[in-house]
């Protein structure tokens, strides 16, 4: 039987207890940052020694040479035509959906001209390179690496650089053929902190990139926060979350479902389901005491809602949308006969919202189509989900025609003075005199 938190609105304390309960560290572990810090200098002054090295020592892989830790393309076409007919049919049918929704996703140039001929506008280039982390080992995320590789490759970025561990020599095939269905350009048997390093400052063998993306432990978020500004990074993930808001009309069984499917993630992971129903928050209850032990992660469900989960009983559905907002959900189920209403009434912080009863918070992880990389821990009030616009840039264009240079010229001029930035004054001047 899970012990899961149950809190009340109407409770004096509600507020302050569901910030308690949301609270979570990020990557400040001195020990973790000290490891992390001496890693990042070692490759950063000998790579590709201190690859091999690290990659020995944490990874228990013994490499003659840096070029062996580098698969050949043909190794990922060999995963492709390997697997189970089923399996490739579903990373084919997921990565054509996510694919789609991307497209849509990139963003455009554009140019105006003022009537005196100046002409202002925006380009958009994508990225030169990009390197994407990937779990390896027993842990397989061929969903996390068609999250990530194909948003970037729509952008249209010429160069996508894969690491994935190997512990013990040991890949995983539907990561590799993850990679040759999102067309991954090179793949190198690197993990760690020392991965992260290896895309940030290159080395012999492993190129430097401009963008480090995906999924790590605290070692590998420790770097990613490091190294960025040497290297832009998506994001610095917190334990998965999902909130479901729900009418008290869904099978329960459901919910208890959904719930799980988040907390079985980690120990860290939070589930909260709010309602305004008190009783169906008991038959969600029960059905979770119920479905727990056919659940083959039931310990790690049960340590994550013993934690960190919550039911979560409100006066209305108009005070759930206040406490999602305030949550700022990764996840946010709208399990309601209306979910259009809601997302109308004043809902503004979540990083994916999954629309009425059927929409189940799994489909969004694997094939719906939008990005499951998102913003956790809070962080939905300020940030958006991964997607083409992380894998391009935007510069400015102004072209001034002699009539136009004249006019900004002699405003120009006035601000500059006003500044004390006399230079700057009489270069905006000789073009108006």
């Amino acid at each position: 039987m899970p012990d899961i938190h149950r809190l009340n609105s109407r409770e004096e304390t509600f507020w302050a207890d569901l910030d308690g309960l949301l609270a979570w560290e990020s990557v400040a572990d001195h020990g973790v940052r000290a490891i992390v810090d001496e890693i990042l200098a070692a490759v950063r002054t000998e790579g590709d020694a201190a690859l091999l090295r690290y990659t020995e020592r944490f990874d228990r892989l013994s490499l003659a040479h840096a070029a062996d830790l580098e698969i050949d393309s043909r190794r990922l076409i060999e995963a492709l035509a390997g697997i189970p007919a089923e399996q490739r049919a579903a990373l084919e049918t997921a990565a054509a959906r996510i694919r789609r929704y991307a497209e849509r996703q990139r963003l455009e140039g554009w140019q105006i001209e003022d009537p005196d001929g100046t002409v202002l506008g925006q380009r958009v280039t994508p990225l030169d390179s990009v390197g994407l982390y990937v779990p390896g080992g027993k842990a397989a995320y061929p969903s996390s690496v068609l999250m990530n590789a194909i948003p970037a490759k729509v952008a249209g970025v010429p160069l996508l650089v894969m690491v994935v561990p190997a512990p013990g020599g040991e890949l995983n095939e539907l990561v590799l053929a993850a990679a040759a269905v999102a067309g991954v350009d090179r793949v190198f048997t690197l993990g760690g902190a020392q991965a992260v390093a290896a895309l940030a400052y290159g080395t012999e063998t492993v190129p430097a990139v401009d963008k480090i993306v995906g999924p790590g432990n605290i070692f590998v978020a420790a770097a990613k926060r490091e190294v960025f500004g040497t290297v832009g990074i998506d994001m610095i993930a917190g334990p998965s979350e999902i909130l479901v808001v729900c009418d008290g009309e869904t099978d329960p069984d459901w919910i208890a479902a959904d719930l799980f499917s988040q907390a079985e993630h980690d120990e860290q992971a939070q589930a909260i389901l709010v309602s305004q129903d008190g009783e169906f928050l008991d038959r969600v209850q029960a059905a979770m005491d119920r479905l727990l032990e056919s659940m083959p992660r039931a310990e790690i469900i049960r340590a994550s809602l013993s934690r960190r989960g919550a039911l979560v009983q409100v006066r209305s559905l108009d005070e759930a949308i206040e406490v999602a907002n305030h949550i700022a959900p990764e996840h946010l189920e709208l399990s309601v006969a209306d979910p259009q209403a809601l997302l109308d009434g004043g809902l503004r912080h979540a990083g994916a919202i999954f629309m009425g009863r059927y929409t189940s918070e799994a489909v969004g992880d694997y094939c719906a189509g939008p990005n499951h990389v998102l913003p956790t821990s809070r962080t939905a009030r300020f940030s958006s989900p991964l997607g083409v616009y992380d894998f391009q840039k935007r510069s400015s264009i102004i072209a001034c025609s002699p009539a136009g240079a004249a006019e900004l010229g002699r405003t120009a001029s006035v601000l500059a003075r006003g500044e004390g930035l006399v230079a700057h004054a009489r270069s905006a001047e000789m073009r108006s005199e």
